[in-house]
């Protein structure tokens, strides 16, 4: 058999299909500036909810329903008021309608932005036209990819890859502001999905590596389930980009539900889509200092603006430095983080900014492998603390060593087509090695350890073009996007393992023995490559919209094995996902949904299958109008096929052909009122099960048919609010505080014993004067000793986070 021509900048992808890429992206630009102009008018029509009120405000609303910028200086005529609309209208009509009888007219600037102009004034500069612009200060409305004023988020593009209302996605979107971070005193992923429902960081308790991530009950492991600016951070066997510093993020966007239909391979579960702090247009200037619990202390700052005053160049610089303990004894947590960016926007059309990131991390095993005995159960020797280490000192370490560089590119070409092209590569390297718990002897304190170790060296490079047309046919009003993506991974993974190493008293350890000889199990050089292309048309019609999506994908990839010929595997797989939608806008802010949705994700072990899921979902949106405020209560039906599970010793044994099925209800309410009350509520039930065996199970003679997986909670409710003093001599204190419950999950997938749920409680205090902020979080008021999940009775429990109390000084200025 011939060999393949290899590409030499991108490994293992074939050559041809490298520069058939860059062909159809090249020809894709020309094909859309031929269209005649006549046929590129667009006249979106939107659903408003605006009743009568000061004309400033009313302007707010409709800049936040279309995404269309309004410049004004705020010198309305005194006392201008408009009398509201409802109904869908296009946005010229709506202006129309909310201008009338206020004396200004209105030209467009480009495709999104109007310009308020006053006829009845002649007076300072001249105009050809005999009007008078109004000052350009500009009244700008959310974007998907910018920061939200409060907890409510209302736009997205996670689940459509273009600038989308949450309440027109048929599918469930949470997002996690900034604002609400910053409140909830938010330092990793596992924390950022507390009060989120349908999700949960927490799985493995007190890991530090994002590791423990769960979506609609179906755990997500190292399945890149992380997305940063809408492109996909790939892990490799040993590590993953899920820890990423949270003081970077714009906010977090949770997708649930599957969603290959336009990310290509994925699991059913969803992703996690970690939005960058991007270049801002007016000065910014952060510093903040933190300290707090297990000797954490920290710098953060966050500096951006224009750079020179033509008002084209935009930077942001944001940095972290922390030198940190964890709750386990013996383990660091300690990080180096700069995100630089920088925006160039020649004109209204044009934008190209770039991103840039590196991050230093250096710690240990921040999760220890407990046994049930003495944690879940009681033991005649009392109970193991949750601080307790089970390794050794001298041989514990988790290094990562991470960076990436892209670019987001935009272009309008007239009212109706857009080209947008993301890009990025990304590298990391990688260490580790520990002692870890195998079990308890029969005496019920002396426990057995092994030693793992490896390393991971991981490259990877993502490219994603999309033309985006918005225009009507007849009374249809359409967003569509059609567009190609291309990724590649690449990593090579070392490990190797003792099981020369003396045990523990686990209830009063003695550190100090010595590693034996480590012998290699692991030396794989591992390509993944996958080419996709897609499509999806958002139809509005009068109230009703109509989402609909397709993607094929291409996935080819090899895994070469060092230490084992055997385990060598070419993987050559392709699918077709595709993704239905219907919501109806309702002029009260209600908005039922359905959806249908469909998954695609490659194994490269010789002989598996991709991996697939299918989900069906029904919900209803409520966006009050005139209300700061968002809910969506939403069921589901999501099942997992072929998936891969792992037996015999050390699970060593991998085995396919199982199915989970998980179906639900989750609620969330988010709100933030003008009187200074910030609420979020999330609950979540789950009936998760294996309703298909795996060959594995067969063999063996056993079966989990019927069960539930591990760490699946049935229910899980949280509710957060906080509040600020409006006035008086405490005006800008805010008190606020969270209640979270778990409930009780199972310890292993046999089904053999339970993980008791648990209740804990968060609380916060800040206070704000002029430029200063002071603020104190604590999480886990009450210091709870709990265990957060169980996969093995012998040594599989998990402790989670003790109280953490931070404090933090940031100045803006």
């Amino acid at each position: 058999m011939s060999r393949p021509i290899i590409n030499r900048h991108l490994p293992g992808m074939p050559a041809g299909s490298f520069r058939k890429l860059l062909l159809a992206t090249a020809c894709v630009i020309p094909l859309f500036q031929a269209i005649p102009a006549e046929a590129q008018v667009a006249t979106s029509s939107y659903t408003f909810s605006i009743p009568a009120q000061p004309l400033s405000s009313a302007l707010v609303r409709f800049s936040s329903v279309t995404g269309i910028d309004v410049l004004f200086n705020g010198a309305l005529p005194a006392g201008a008021r408009t009398q509201g609309l409802n109904g869908s209208a296009s946005p010229e009509d709506a202006l129309r309608r909310l201008l009338a009888g206020s004396g200004l007219s209105w030209r467009f600037q480009g495709a999104n932005t109007v310009v308020l102009t006053d006829p009845t004034n002649t007076g300072g500069a001249a105009s050809t036209d005999s009007t008078t612009e109004l000052a350009p200060i500009i009244l700008r409305s959310e974007t998907a990819w910018g920061p939200v004023d409060g907890f409510v988020a209302t736009r997205s593009a996670s689940g459509t890859k273009t600038d989308t209302p949450l309440i027109e996605t048929p599918q469930s979107i949470s997002v996690v502001t900034r604002d609400q971070m910053d409140a909830q005193g938010i330092n990793s992923l596992n924390s950022a999905l507390r009060y989120t429902p349908g999700a949960s960081g927490d799985l493995y308790g007190t890991d530090n590596r994002g590791l423990g991530v769960q979506l609609r009950g179906m755990g997500t492991g190292s399945s890149g389930i992380f997305y940063r600016d809408g492109l996909q951070l790939k892990d490799s066997n040993f590590t993953m980009f899920n820890a990423i510093e949270p003081y970077g993020a714009e906010r977090y966007e949770v997708l649930r539900g599957p969603a290959s239909v336009l990310y290509g391979q994925a699991t059913p579960g969803g992703l996690i889509n970690y939005v960058s702090k991007r270049p801002t247009e007016d000065v910014l200037r952060e510093v903040e200092v933190v300290g707090g619990t297990f000797e954490h202390y920290e710098g953060r700052f966050d500096f951006g603006g224009p750079v020179g005053s033509d008002d084209t160049l935009f930077y942001r610089m944001t940095g972290v430095v922390r030198d940190s303990s964890t709750q386990v004894d013996f383990v660091d947590d300690d990080r180096l983080f700069l995100a630089p960016a920088i925006t160039f926007k020649p004109d209204e059309d044009t934008k190209l900014t770039v991103l840039g990131q590196y991050q230093r991390d250096r710690s240990g095993w921040a999760m220890q492998y407990l046994p049930a005995s003495g944690t879940v159960f009681g033991s005649p020797f009392g109970k193991i603390p949750n601080n307790r280490f089970v390794g050794e000192p001298a041989f514990d370490k988790y290094n990562n060593t991470l960076g990436s560089i892209g670019y987001e590119f935009e272009h309008r070409f007239n009212d109706v087509w857009q080209i947008r092209q993301n890009a990025r590569y990304v590298w990391l390297t990688h260490e580790e090695q520990g002692v870890f718990g195998a079990g308890l002897q029969a005496d019920g304190r002396t426990y057995d350890r092994y030693t793992d170790g490896g390393s991971t060296n991981l490259q990877g490079a993502t490219i994603d073009t999309q033309i985006i047309g918005e225009f009507d046919t007849g009374e249809l009003a359409h967003t569509l996007l059609a567009g190609i993506d291309f990724k590649r991974h690449y990593y090579r993974d070392y490990a190797s393992s003792s099981e020369d190493v003396d045990p523990l008293d686990i209830f009063d350890p003695v550190y100090g023995s010595p590693i034996g000889a480590m012998s290699n199990y692991r030396n794989t050089e591992t390509v993944q490559s996958q080419l996709g292309i897609y499509g999806q048309d958002q139809i509005k019609l009068d109230r009703w919209t109509l989402t609909l999506g397709g993607r094929y994908d291409w996935a080819w990839g090899t895994a070469r094995d060092a230490t084992a010929s055997d385990n060598n595997v070419n993987m050559k797989d392709d699918a077709f996902t595709g993704r239905a939608g219907l919501v109806y806008l309702a002029d009260n802010g209600l908005a039922p949904y359905v959806s249908y949705t469909e998954s695609f994700n490659p194994v490269t072990m010789a002989g598996f299958e991709p991996e697939t899921g299918r989900q069906y979902e029904v919900g209803i949106k409520y966006q009050p109008p005139g209300s700061n405020s968002f809910m969506t209560v939403s069921a589901f039906d999501l099942a997992r096929q072929n998936v891969v599970s792992y037996g015999g010793p050390g699970g060593a044994i991998a085995s396919q052909t199982g199915e989970i099925t998980s179906r639900g209800i989750e609620v969330e309410g988010v709100a933030s009122l003008d009187f200074g009350l910030d609420m979020r509520l999330a609950y979540t039930y789950l009936d998760t099960e294996v309703t298909k065996e795996t060959s594995g199970d067969s063999a063996a003679g056993t079966t989990d048919l019927g069960n539930t997986p591990f760490g699946v909670a049935r229910h899980r409710v949280s509710l957060w609010a906080d509040y600020e003093l409006q006035d008086g001599p405490l005006e800008g204190l805010t008190i606020g505080g969270g209640i979270r419950y778990v409930g009780k999950t199972w310890g292993d997938d046999a089904n053999t014993f339970k993980v008791p749920g648990y209740v804990l409680a968060d609380a916060a205090l800040s206070y704000k004067k002029n430029n200063t902020t002071l603020s104190l979080n604590v999480s886990n008021i009450f210091d709870k000793d709990y265990v957060a999940s169980c996969f093995a009775e012998s040594f599989g429990c998990f402790y989670g986070e003790g109280r953490r109390i931070t404090a933090s000084l940031k100045v803006t200025w």
